[in-house]
């Protein structure tokens, strides 16, 4: 398999352009990295950072060549800056680069894909996020994983982008079964190591082990079912207590109901040091575990560790 890595531009109104530029040169130009995106607006942006790369505009992708430049796969545009391009011009470029990326990927020409941060809008709520776009783009829709990843800790969240008033009615008996053996089985293959997952419960103090609450009803059966299939997990904890430090060094893998109950304390520990990984693909698809950040662009102030974080993580995979 091929040892090359796509960097997804992502978003054109972003940090993308900033944070690619800083992370190839603080990797010391790896030859082994190339950008799916547009040239003209990556190498504008760039030169108005006054960062200096060497930046070579390719049309397809058997151009490219592992030399010491940044090679940019280009995707044509409509417009012509980032700053007015309207909704419609922005999907159509974002989602051919997935679609660019997907079918190298599939095609094993690359080892896998980093997608810069893209703003959420673009789906027109027909998809929560890029994992459930890229769940459906693979056919394993409900078996896919965001897995937050830190070399010390990782964390799921069970649903993803939904709003807190919906949380409770998307989950399932089903739906904890199918993720958590999708979680036991790739960070297996990832990693060669079966993890050891804390679960939590949804309310507080997990709604007090009430006969009637979800704990009671769905998520302790669901352990008991997964524990039968030799999947190493253990809860329902209550979440005020599952980030201490007994439990960050217990467990590889703590799994919360919905999204900001285990990003929120995750972020507060380990801040940029961490990747967005989606487990359940037919390839290894990461991203910066970050925003765009529209009110620092073109400032100079963006942070790349995330993304070199990604690309380190995808070299060591490769190795």
């Amino acid at each position: 398999m091929s040892n090359l890595i796509a960097i997804l531009a992502g978003e054109p109104n972003s940090i993308n352009s900033e944070i690619i530029a800083k992370a190839w040169k603080n990797k010391k130009k790896l030859k082994n990295i190339f950008i799916i995106g547009n040239y003209s607006i990556l190498k504008k942006q760039i030169l108005k950072l006054n960062i200096k790369i060497p930046l070579v505009k390719i049309e397809k992708f058997e151009d490219f060549r592992r030399e010491e430049k940044l090679f940019v796969l280009d995707i044509p545009l409509k417009f012509t800056s980032a700053f007015n391009a309207n909704l419609t011009e922005v999907q159509f470029y974002i989602f051919r680069s997935f679609d660019v990326a997907h079918n190298l990927a599939i095609d094993k020409k690359i080892l896998g894909f980093i997608n810069a941060p893209i703003d959420k809008k673009i789906f027109n709520n027909r998809y929560l996020g890029v994992t459930e776009y890229l769940s459906e783009k693979n056919k394993c829709k409900n078996k896919e994983v965001m897995l937050i990843f830190n070399k010390k800790l990782s964390v799921v969240p069970l649903t993803t982008h939904i709003e807190i008033k919906n949380v409770t009615r998307k989950i399932t008996f089903s739906l904890i079964k199918t993720k958590m053996v999708a979680l036991h089985k790739s960070y297996y293959k990832l990693f060669k190591k079966k993890p050891k997952i804390a679960i939590l419960g949804l309310n507080p103090h997990n709604s007090e082990k009430k006969i009637n609450s979800v704990e009671n009803k769905i998520i302790t059966p669901a352990i008991a079912e997964l524990k039968k299939l030799k999947v190493n997990i253990k809860g329902p904890f209550p979440a005020d207590t599952a980030f201490n430090k007994k439990n960050i060094t217990s467990y590889d893998v703590i799994v919360g109901m919905y999204h900001d109950q285990v990003l929120a304390p995750f972020k507060a520990l380990y801040g940029y040091d961490a990747i967005n990984l989606t487990l359940g693909l037919k390839y290894l698809r990461v991203s910066p575990d970050h925003g765009t950040a529209q009110d620092i662009v073109g400032l100079n102030k963006a942070n790349p560790q995330s993304l070199i974080n990604a690309i380190n993580f995808l070299n060591k995979i490769n190795d």
